[in-house]
């Protein structure tokens, strides 16, 4: 299994369970982690933070990998993540996230995705 597979098994385990921790442990000590904000994460507690802000902003999630391939220390992800924005409505929207990996380890986490998803859609 590839560090790829592990990371998105551990997505999925984080998202069906809440449990951040797999997911956390596949990090680097000194990762960076980015999306779509300005801000930048980093290191084991900077992941911890981003994975639970991330879980926080919905009632449900969960993402299905639609492509995934991992050389020479990247890893690529294709993926559709569907589920309901905590509190409000239901959304679909899809992505690319990107892990530099190191040993077995995420060194870095970078992600991009529709975020016209999150707009509540306006009633006439």
């Amino acid at each position: 299994m590839t560090t790829t597979d592990s990371f998105m098994q551990a997505l999925q385990q984080a998202e069906q369970t809440g449990n951040v921790d797999a997911l956390v442990a596949l990090h680097a000590p000194d990762v960076t982690l980015r999306n779509l904000t300005a801000q930048t994460w980093e290191g084991q507690d900077g992941a911890r933070a981003f994975w639970e802000a991330y879980l926080g902003a919905f009632d449900r999630i969960r993402s299905e990998f639609t492509r995934s391939q991992e050389n020479d220390g990247l890893g690529v992800m294709e993926w559709e993540a569907t589920g309901q924005v905590r509190g409000g409505h239901e959304l679909a929207y899809r992505g690319v996230s990107l892990i530099d990996i190191e040993g077995e380890q995420v060194k870095a986490f970078r992600t991009y995705y529709d975020s016209a998803a999150f707009v509540t859609p306006v009633s006439s």
